[in-house]
């Protein structure tokens, strides 16, 4: 047979309990989900914003390019048709002050429309993503975020390496879609010279827009890509322990000792005032130890018998205790007890059905009374 040998090594296992600190393996609660809502803390990536604004303003570019190269001509031509007829005489402030404000006034009304698109699907976006919620706890600002020691912490962190790592890969990939696209169009960007103003305007914009389209379709699987592991990364950091659940579960629907005296103070309530009304009855009907019910009977009160107490074993005792100390008559009716007990709540008229035995009890009780009375 052999022999237990003792462990060189000696192991705790209250190490591995799960407590305050233990491991976060328990799904969030839907109040940690909304807690964390509200301090900012939703789903979000970045590069589904990026991939769709891409697509959608070069594609909105694409639409208005027309416009806008007739427009930069026109403009052009303008301001050659004014320097052609320009002298020393009329060259003054008041005329470059107007022709920066011309200038001015066609740039915004070129990128007017591309800067609303961006706006409002920016807003889409977000809305599609994270919904529409105020969240004042975001906005407030948190002193913590200025402590140097934690910045540099972040600076050198882990997930900022990985997000290096992930944004030169990004600038690696669209610089090889640009490159791409622009080695099949060398013969055309040599002879751009000959060229007019408008073409070289049309050409360029087309390059340009192909090269958009072509990156916001890559930043299509790239957002893909990181909102899946922003989602992921959501949820294991909003994951509770055991214990938190607990502690959760006891601020939301109360601490059970708590709960539990409450409803003791409830019944030693309810016995005093049962034990109030007590002297009111007519009889106590017994099963004669385990039940103990009291009846009384009133016509101005009420047209049928009402229950005004009813107890099993300690309260039944009590109950006979204090019929015997106000001289109220203690009957023996086990099926009777049983049923009063089971059926009607106290403060209720008896049903029905139970008139024609309690009726017998009352004028059993009523006898007895004129009875004493006469030998009194």
């Amino acid at each position: 047979m052999r022999k237990f040998k003792k462990p060189i090594l000696s192991y705790n296992l209250q190490f591995f309990a799960d407590g305050p600190s233990g491991e976060k393996t328990e799904k969030p609660t839907s109040r940690k989900r909304e807690k964390a809502r509200e301090e900012g803390q939703v789903v979000k990536s970045i590069e589904v914003n990026t991939a769709f604004l891409l697509i959608a303003l070069f594609a909105a570019i694409n639409w208005i390019i027309p416009s806008i190269s007739s427009n930069i001509i026109h403009f052009m031509n303008d301001i050659y048709l004014k320097f052609n007829v320009i002298n020393n005489n009329n060259f003054s402030i008041d005329f470059v002050t107007k022709l920066m404000i011309e200038s001015l006034w066609l740039i915004l009304r070129l990128v007017a429309p591309i800067f609303l698109i961006a706006v409002l699907l920016g807003l889409g976006l977000n809305f599609l993503q994270v919904g529409f919620k105020i969240t004042p706890k975001a906005l407030k600002p948190k002193f913590s975020k200025l402590n140097p020691i934690q910045g540099f912490k972040k600076i050198f962190s882990l997930r900022s390496l990985f997000e290096l790592v992930k944004s030169l890969l990004k600038i690696s990939l669209i610089l090889a879609i640009v490159y791409s696209t622009i080695r099949g169009k060398e013969k055309t960007l040599l002879v751009l010279y000959d060229m007019s103003l408008n073409q070289i305007i049309v050409w360029t914009g087309s390059l340009a827009i192909e090269i958009g389209i072509k990156v916001g379709v890559f930043f299509i699987f790239v957002a893909l890509a990181d909102y899946i592991y922003q989602k992921l990364k959501h949820e294991k950091e909003l994951k509770m322990t055991k214990q938190e659940i607990k502690d959760e579960h006891k601020m939301t629907e109360g601490n059970p000792e708590i709960k539990s005296k409450i409803r003791q103070k409830m019944r030693e309530a309810s016995m005093r005032r049962m034990m109030q009304e007590l002297p009111k009855a007519d009889v106590i009907i017994t099963n004669p130890t385990h039940f103990a019910v009291a009846i009384q009977y009133n016509a101005e009160i009420s047209s049928a018998p009402l229950v005004i107490a009813k107890g099993t074993d300690f309260v039944a005792a009590k109950i006979r205790e204090k019929a015997t100390e106000n001289g109220i008559e203690i009957i023996e009716n086990k099926p009777l007890a049983r049923t009063l007990y089971y059926t009607v709540d106290i403060g209720d008229a008896i049903p029905e059905e139970l008139y024609q035995a309690v009726a017998e009890v009352l004028a059993f009780v009523y006898s007895l009374k004129q009875t004493n009375n006469r030998e009194a």
